[in-house]
């Protein structure tokens, strides 16, 4: 049975590449790497029940096991090319497989991305998946390099993947009562993230530090923060809501969720006020736009700061595993 649930993943993400020269079939793939271009490799696992939630739609899981790979990609200003997946099953679903490949390839179609490899075991619902891709030499967004003086920036909105998440949650107040109008737009970004891949593309000359918001923008600029040794201050009223989030919730719960809630998949980056202009009108242009939320200063750490400078402290910055 094993060998028929490869044959399905490999009939739904059947994408070819020139640069694939040998993919699904062997002991291993045999890839062609641009000349000029360092090879950009990334990797993550999704669990059930901790990454989604149990009873998600297959497809949706398929969907978002990629993309938040693909924006560690986006992180580092990378081009998408090959992935591999590993699959962990309780049983030897044959829909299931269908519907998380069609989810998978759906997305991997949109990058012209092609899965050359993989593995399938047996044990609870678990997806690894690996990226790899190309940036040109020397070119790559680091988490290290920001400046004092430079602004803070984030593209899309903030908050809305946990809001969905908590719209899950019967006892999760004010989610769990919300209308099916406000919940839709919320529970799309929690299921299907969209990996700001042009977006790291276009940031690849004009950002001094990158990193995508995964566990939290707090959490996650404190990383930026601490490998470039300075510190970072976010202007609460400047985190960009989407319409859904600013009916949802009061003021300091969104701002809450928006500073601490990760899964957003957004990029979060530094850059020198000189950019600035550029910026915004390269990734508008890219689809997903930039809020300017905050700046670089000399010392340590990330600062909240209310419409008074008044810092806010929230309970946590962000995700922990095994916290």
């Amino acid at each position: 049975m094993e060998f028929e649930l490869i044959e399905r993943i490999r009939a739904h993400c059947s994408l070819v590449r020139a640069d694939v020269l040998l993919g699904i079939g062997d002991d291993a793939a045999l890839l062609a790497p641009p000349a000029g271009h360092e090879l950009a490799v990334s990797t993550d696992t999704l669990v059930d029940g901790v990454h989604f939630p149990h009873g998600a739609a297959p497809r949706d899981i398929g969907w978002k096991s990629l993309a938040v790979n693909l924006s560690d990609l986006a992180a580092m200003g990378a081009t998408p090319a090959w992935a591999l997946l590993n699959l962990t099953l309780p049983q030897a679903d044959a829909d299931f497989v269908d519907q998380f490949a069609a989810g998978f390839a759906e997305l991997a179609g949109q990058h012209h991305l092609a899965l050359v490899g993989g593995d399938t075991t047996g044990g609870p619902l678990a997806i690894g998946v690996t990226v790899l891709g190309f940036v040109p030499a020397g070119r790559a967004l680091r988490r290290v390099g920001a400046s004092v003086g430079d602004g803070v920036f984030v593209t899309g909105t903030l908050g809305d993947a946990v809001a969905g998440l908590y719209c899950t949650q019967a006892r999760t107040a004010p989610f769990s009562n919300l209308g099916d109008a406000l919940r839709a737009p919320l529970l799309e970004r929690m299921r299907r993230p969209t990996p700001r891949v042009a977006a790291g593309i276009a940031l690849r000359s004009q950002a001094s530090a990158c990193i995508d918001v995964s566990d939290g923008l707090l959490a996650d600029l404190g990383h930026i923060a601490r490998r470039s040794g300075v510190g970072i201050e976010v202007d609460a009223p400047l985190l960009p809501a989407s319409p859904a989030l600013l009916r949802a919730c009061d003021e300091a719960t969104r701002i809450a969720l928006q500073a601490s809630g990760g899964d957003d998949y957004e990029l979060a980056f530094c850059a020198s006020p000189a950019h600035e202009a550029a910026i915004l009108r390269d990734l508008s242009r890219s689809g997903c736009g930039a809020t300017r939320i905050g700046r670089v200063v000399a010392g340590a750490g990330v600062r909240l700061l209310d419409a008074q400078r008044e810092e806010i402290v929230l309970t946590r910055a962000g995700w922990e595993h095994f916290a």
